[in-house]
């Protein structure tokens, strides 16, 4: 009679605890099930790390009309410049550059004594930042020589 509680029990306890070991809708979502269909979830990380963070250290921000979330990321740097007579105007030109081309793209000019930056994009994958740096370098050959992707928290807006 023990045993047949014990071993209950234990069907129970690892029962419960395949349930504990999901931690998020996607691991239940694609687990792979005896007799059931394949599900593939394709989505940014971005979105998986929303979800799974439960709102605990997520801080949705505004930008004028604009919401966003500040993610780990890759940006562009297109320019990099300490001569403080030249390098802030080299900059905003550079930056008027490619806005006429890409509007839709995220360009900011950022100053960090010494330095002026231009970066562009706001990209959660090394794999987008590649393909627009390899756009910007079709576009821009000059800046070539300069340009490189960067670690860095961006923006993933929301609307």
């Amino acid at each position: 009679m023990k045993l047949q509680h014990f071993l209950l029990l234990f069907l129970f306890l690892c029962q419960g605890s395949e349930l504990w070991a999901q931690t998020s809708i996607f691991d239940a979502l694609t687990k792979p099930e005896r007799g059931k269909g394949t599900v593939t979830i394709f989505q940014s990380q971005a979105i998986r790390t929303l979800m799974e963070s439960n709102g605990s250290n997520v801080k949705i921000e505004t930008d004028g009309n604009r919401s966003y979330v500040t993610v780990p990321g890759y940006t562009i740097q297109v320019f990099t410049g300490n001569n403080q007579r030249r390098s802030k105007d080299e900059a905003f030109s550079k930056k008027s550059q490619i806005d006429q081309i890409y509007s839709d793209a995220s360009t900011y000019v950022d100053y960090t004594a010494p330095f002026w930056r231009l970066r562009v994009g706001d990209f959660t994958t090394y794999e987008e930042a590649l393909c627009m740096m390899y756009k910007l370098t079709g576009s821009f050959p000059s800046f070539r020589k300069e340009m490189k992707i960067v670690k860095e928290n961006v923006r993933i807006f929301l609307n």
